[in-house]
């Protein structure tokens, strides 16, 4: 990530959640008083953002805090584990606290669930891929989550690439138009990706020779068919309704990418939380 980027939003949240002050921490501490505390994970999961993005809150809040002992993105921890230990102004900690925590649950959430994804289709060639269904100000964060979870990017914007869904079709008529006129336009160097629900539309896409067919919704018997027809001439995604029970059948039918909307959209977050500690604290090793 970049860290210019990073800290742009890690402010903006900062100013929502502190406003013109913190009533309650400001009236019970001083400047001057120093504490240390521990986050802690709750429960097992996948780490994400600890050092990236947990202690880059707690830096931003106040430079005289010092972060230590991050684990590292990717740990699959158990319950128990400290992830980060920051000490510094009382005040100041108690302010970054709930951004730190929001973050840290929400990406580890995210890798944590990608994580299982991965898991399912071992052994296929295939790519698991997010989307572009993410929280509105924090897909740069969520994507990296899903990276640290074993997963791919889709695109992260629309400039990213060609991707003619549905809607673009239903306007435009046709598959075939469309491709036209995207080609009259977009530099050569751009893969052309379309979305088909048919077979149909698989060998109109086929016939226009389009680098990626998106193969939404389709049963994973409809699936198979498509991969046979394309025969490699095209990258084939699958897309539409992925979830743990059916991302393994949908793995065998031979598509080479799978994007899940569910990696950023309804990951649960992981339960951390942060504990007071007067003294130096041992943190305890992944598991």
């Amino acid at each position: 990530m970049d860290r210019h980027q990073l800290h742009d939003l890690i402010r903006a949240f900062l100013r929502e959640d502190i406003g013109r002050g913190d009533l309650t921490s400001e009236a019970i501490f001083t400047d001057d008083q120093i504490g240390m505390a521990r986050l802690v994970a709750r429960e097992s999961c996948v780490v994400a953002g600890a050092e990236a993005v947990a202690a880059e809150v707690f830096r931003v809040q106040n430079p005289q805090i010092t972060p230590s002992r991050a684990v590292a993105d990717g740990s699959r921890v158990n319950p128990g584990t400290v992830l980060l230990a920051v000490q510094g102004p009382v005040a100041d900690l108690l302010k970054a606290e709930r951004l730190a925590l929001n973050l840290l649950q929400r990406l580890a959430g995210i890798a944590t669930l990608t994580a299982r994804f991965v898991e399912r289709v071992q052994g296929y060639p295939v790519r698991i891929t997010d989307t572009r269904k993410t929280t509105p100000g924090l897909r740069v964060l969520e994507k990296y989550a899903v990276r640290v979870g074993g997963g791919a990017n889709h695109r992260f914007n629309l400039t990213d690439g060609v991707l003619i869904k549905d809607n673009h079709i239903a306007a435009c008529g046709s598959i075939s138009e469309a491709v036209a006129r995207v080609r009259r336009v977009v530099p050569h160097t751009i893969r052309v990706e379309v979305e088909t629900d048919t077979l149909e539309q698989v060998r109109e896409s086929l016939a226009c020779g389009v680098d990626i067919i998106m193969l939404d919704n389709m049963a994973p018997a409809m699936m198979a068919e498509a991969v046979r027809m394309v025969a490699g001439r095209a990258l084939v995604e699958a897309s539409g309704g992925v979830n743990l029970e059916s991302v393994a059948e949908i793995a065998a039918t031979g598509v080479d990418i799978i994007s899940v909307g569910a990696l950023t959209h309804s990951a649960p977050a992981c339960d951390i939380g942060m504990d007071w500690d007067g003294h130096e604290v041992d943190v305890d090793p992944p598991a």
